[in-house]
């Protein structure tokens, strides 16, 4: 990854943060954003690299959209990989899907889906005209499991794996690749927010029915991203790659 330039979206913290830390890491330059503040994740990158931009982020506007990648390329000169991350979980409510409040039905579809949409296609002009680009998706577990008590998100994250495959196909004469990743619920700030007091026996519940039985840490995940982002995966698109403990077997 080596002078890559990485844009990850939602990285104020949980799995965003570490993955633009991890890219820093391993020789990247990474731009990261979010809705909220990303200081918190400046400062730990700062320790093994000034090569970073911290932008603000809403990505369900899309000038805002645009403001990231064109900034990134203004600083950068290019962008390799978009991660896009950024997604509404933990502050949604459980419920039966009956009883979804219509506006949380709603947010969830303009951050969860709209939001990717809207990454996608202020990055891909960029990456069209330097012919490769990698772009990453962050859809769940929740799309293909059918996750009980959380219809929106679940139906949200399903149409990411949709948005992933048009796209891919779209863009692919430009070699640009384009995947998703579907982790189970991983012990975040979000999913522990979502779980509320139940979270201790919720990720105990899920360990129990994957063939893995441990809970999904944050750790867990990089590698994956890290294979879709380099050169190691130019031959892979349109797929969606479960990191889920062999929860769901494709």
């Amino acid at each position: 990854m080596k002078d890559k330039v990485v844009v990850v979206t939602g990285a104020a913290r949980g799995l965003g943060q570490k993955y633009a830390y991890e890219f820093a890491k391993a020789g990247a330059k990474v731009s990261f954003a979010d809705i909220n503040s990303c200081d918190d994740t400046e400062k730990k990158i700062n320790e093994i690299t000034s090569e970073c931009l911290n932008l603000n982020l809403d990505v369900t506007d899309y000038e805002s959209c645009e403001s990231l990648v064109n900034k990134t390329k203004e600083k950068f000169g290019k962008i390799d990989v978009l991660i896009n991350n950024a997604a509404l979980y933990g502050g949604l409510k459980s419920s039966r899907f009956e009883d979804i409040d219509p506006d949380q039905w709603d947010r969830a579809m303009n951050v969860n889906v709209k939001g990717v949409w809207n990454c996608c296609r202020a990055v891909v002009p960029i990456m069209r005209e330097q012919k490769s680009g990698s772009i990453i998706n962050i859809a769940s577990l929740a799309a293909l499991f059918g996750m009980p008590y959380a219809a929106d998100y679940a139906a949200s994250k399903a149409a990411v794996l949709g948005l992933t495959r048009v796209i891919a196909r779209e863009v692919g004469k430009d070699n640009i690749r384009v995947n998703s990743v579907a982790p189970s619920m991983v012990k975040t700030e979000s999913a522990q927010e979502f779980l509320g007091e139940k979270a201790e026996r919720g990720f105990e519940v899920i360990a129990k029915g994957q063939i893995l039985q441990k809970t999904l840490e944050v750790d867990d995940i990089y590698g994956t991203i890290l294979y879709l982002a380099s050169d190691q995966s130019k031959f892979v698109t349109g797929q969606t790659i479960m990191v889920d403990g062999g929860s769901v077997l494709l």
